[in-house]
């Protein structure tokens, strides 16, 4: 019986039998086809107990979506193994499809993938089993046997492959979705300018994943200047993100302080500013703010750093939001040192200011400036004799005080 199907089989493969075939199935008999055809139904059934027993989660109702679908998937799987058996050449195209979704499909919530990586294993394992035994008891060689034993474990690469491709397809779909309304929850958070009845609907910061807390922080970002090349930052799902727009950004709750701490290591390359904490409805607000400071930032008017906090430079914010403003308070506040020296009035500035911040004494202010205590009495004296009752008037020294802050922010030039 093994000499007259091997005879057979020789006889059916192209070109003759003695032929050497880099493809692995064009090695293969055409005549095993036939042979297994009519034991299709007895092999689906095998194939759907042994997935039953070993992989609880794919025992599904038979008339469900999803116990539709491995029935058919099984039936369809050993009908396009067989007919690539009768013809490597046969377009599988048509079939691809299904092995795609089946990778779409969720088990408890999760994904499919795992459990069905499982499945096509055992299904090969079944499929193996099943043919050989048919093909010991139809005379087929050893060597054949092994060749299709390696074309159904090939096979199986191929259907599992399939699988993978449609559930990355279907994530990337899905991610892109969520990208897209987390985009639209971030627009209209930023635009609600003030007014809780211009936030989102609920529904959307639902589906975009974000629950929207009771104080949130802006965050400005812009690449420097000699940065030309860095990657694209992934970031952690708690932050609401537009990296794209010509002024990026970020949101996140106001008590994700450890996160925010991590901004500099995340986004190597770019600048960031932390805005103040707000309410939800005042999101642009805090926008606002963060990206003044590093409009400040840029002028040389803030420090650079890794990462610029509102809270740090807020009198600086407030004295650099209105220049005209700050600058005739100025004016009118010092006005009694214009007749000194651009040194004197340098000197008696330092020693005004901090004697109005702390009201030290001389001794306590002479050591701040690291100089002798006469020194300082010797210059209280001058402040006296310029100032006179303005030191004793409380919005005189608010003036003051505003005057020589802003000068200590923003030095001025001045020339002898």
């Amino acid at each position: 019986m093994r000499i007259a199907f091997d005879s057979l089989l020789a006889a059916t493969q192209p070109g003759g039998g003695g032929t050497a075939l880099v493809d692995l199935w064009s090695q293969l008999p055409r005549g095993l086809a036939p042979l297994f055809r009519p034991g299709v139904p007895d092999l689906v059934r095998e194939i759907l107990a042994e997935i039953n027993t070993t992989i609880p989660a794919l025992a599904k109702p038979a008339e469900s979506a999803i116990g539709k679908s491995i029935l058919e998937g099984i039936h369809r799987a050993i009908l396009q193994f067989l007919d690539r058996l009768a013809d490597p050449s046969t377009p599988q195209d048509h079939h691809a499809q299904l092995f795609r979704d089946l990778g779409l499909h969720e088990i408890y919530e999760d994904p499919i993938l795992d459990v069905l990586q499982t499945a096509y294993r055992v299904g090969a394992r079944v499929a193996w089993r099943h043919m050989a035994k048919i093909g010991e008891r139809a005379g087929v060689s050893t060597a054949t046997l092994c060749l299709l034993a390696e074309a159904i474990f090939a096979y199986i690469d191929e259907l599992s492959a399939l699988s993978v491709e449609g559930h990355a397809s279907a994530r990337a779909n899905a991610l892109g979705t969520l990208e897209r309304r987390r985009r639209q929850l971030l627009d209209g958070l930023l635009s609600a300018d003030g007014d809780p009845k211009r936030l989102p609907l609920p529904r959307l910061a639902e589906s975009a994943r974000w629950p929207v807390p009771h104080q949130v922080v802006a965050v400005a970002l812009k690449p420097a200047e000699d940065v030309t090349d860095f990657p694209s930052p992934s970031l952690d799902p708690r932050f609401l993100v537009d990296l794209d727009s010509a002024e990026p950004c970020l949101l996140t709750a106001e008590d994700d302080q450890f996160l925010l701490k991590q901004l500099a290591d995340e986004l190597p390359g770019w600048r960031v500013a932390v805005g103040p904490a707000v309410t939800p409805a005042e999101a642009g607000n805090s926008l606002r703010w963060a990206r003044r400071m590093l409009t400040l930032i840029d002028s040389g008017e803030l420090p650079d750093a890794s990462v610029t906090w509102f809270e740090h430079h807020m009198s600086a914010l407030w004295l650099l939001n209105d220049p005209f403003l700050v600058g005739e308070i100025s004016e009118r506040a010092l006005a009694p040192m214009t007749g000194l020296t651009v040194k004197q009035r340098g000197k008696l500035s330092e020693t005004l200011l901090i004697w109005l911040e702390t009201k030290g004494s001389a001794p306590e202010i002479a050591a701040m400036l690291d100089i002798h205590p006469q020194t300082v009495r010797y210059r209280l004296r001058q402040l006296e004799r310029l100032f006179g009752d303005r030191l004793a008037n409380p919005d005189s020294r608010f003036a003051l005080e505003v005057a020589l802050r802003s000068r200590r922010t923003v030095p001025v030039d001045e020339d002898d």
